[in-house]
């Protein structure tokens, strides 16, 4: 079997949407019982299809998230923080908000939202963010009362 054989086997038989939005097995497997609504494809959607992944940096003076989220607009993101938690957050625009008509889509941007606790480590109030070229960059300044270097402890 050739690489594309195996991919369109592994792509027919695995947990992949075939055929467009909403035609894959598990679209076919619970349609019928809620009356052609598949409600679980919701939950699916913000659980795990729409997860963002996160890197972070630790730089001398500051952390770095490096959120990538390609082909979003950057009005629609907040980022905040509230009780020494930092939350990235995205809106998508309502599916009748789109001019464009498409006769297949793969790529639909759905809304989402990441938390990240901060233990005190970053000054709150200087938190600056950049969306370009599809990542998100939150830089947070490290707070130098609760970021001191380690501390060696002799053993006698």
């Amino acid at each position: 079997m050739n690489n594309q054989q195996t991919a369109d086997t592994h792509h027919h038989h695995g947990f992949g949407f075939r055929g467009g939005r909403g035609c894959g097995p598990f679209s076919k497997m619970f349609s019928g019982q809620f009356g052609g609504k598949a409600p679980w494809k919701e939950a699916f959607r913000g659980q795990f299809l729409n997860r963002k992944a996160a890197n972070i940096e630790d730089n001398e003076s500051s952390f770095k998230i490096s959120l990538y989220a390609a082909g979003l607009s950057k009005s629609n993101f907040k980022v905040s923080v509230s009780n020494d938690v930092l939350t990235i957050a995205y809106a998508a625009p309502e599916a009748g908000d789109s001019a464009n008509k498409y006769t297949y889509q793969e790529y639909e941007p759905g809304s989402f939202e990441r938390s990240f606790q901060l233990n005190g480590k970053v000054l709150t109030e200087n938190i600056s963010a950049d969306y370009t070229d599809g990542v998100l960059i939150v830089t947070l300044p490290k707070n130098p009362e609760t970021n001191k270097p380690a501390q060696e402890v002799n053993v006698n």
